[in-house]
């Protein structure tokens, strides 16, 4: 029996990457969640404010510190009236443990593997919703 949140979360994942966005949309339809999709940071989203922004270290090229420092600027221009900012998630190749921990030096709410994201996303989703 899939997951559903009380109410729909609303996932942001920046990613040009057309395998990661079709399975996590599935695992957003699973879970209930909505998900809207930026190929870059350079984008603006339209369907904010966001819960969660996931960003996948593995296509974005920028610095890891660039990267969670512009998603937190993209997340709070469409949180204006909430209480609560947007959860920055980056996630990677498990092997990328550099890229992964300077996400996390870098301020990123939480840092996943890519195959701890695509494995665990409904108990994921619920942990980010609920800290």
């Amino acid at each position: 029996m899939p997951f559903v949140m009380a109410a729909e979360a609303k996932i942001l994942l920046v990613s040009p990457d057309l395998m990661a966005t079709s399975r996590l949309a599935a695992l957003c339809r699973e879970a209930g969640a909505s998900l809207e999709t930026l190929r870059s940071l350079s984008d603006s989203p339209h369907g904010g404010p966001h819960d969660v922004v996931l960003l996948d270290l593995q296509t974005l090229a920028e610095d890891p510190a660039v990267v969670v420092t512009r998603a937190r600027s993209v997340a709070a221009n469409g949180a204006v009236d909430r209480d609560r900012p947007a959860r920055i998630v980056a996630f990677g190749p498990h092997v990328a443990r550099e890229r992964l921990a300077l996400a996390r030096d870098a301020g990123a709410d939480d840092v996943v593997s890519r195959g701890e994201l695509l494995g665990g996303f409904a108990g994921l989703l619920r942990r980010w919703r609920e800290g």
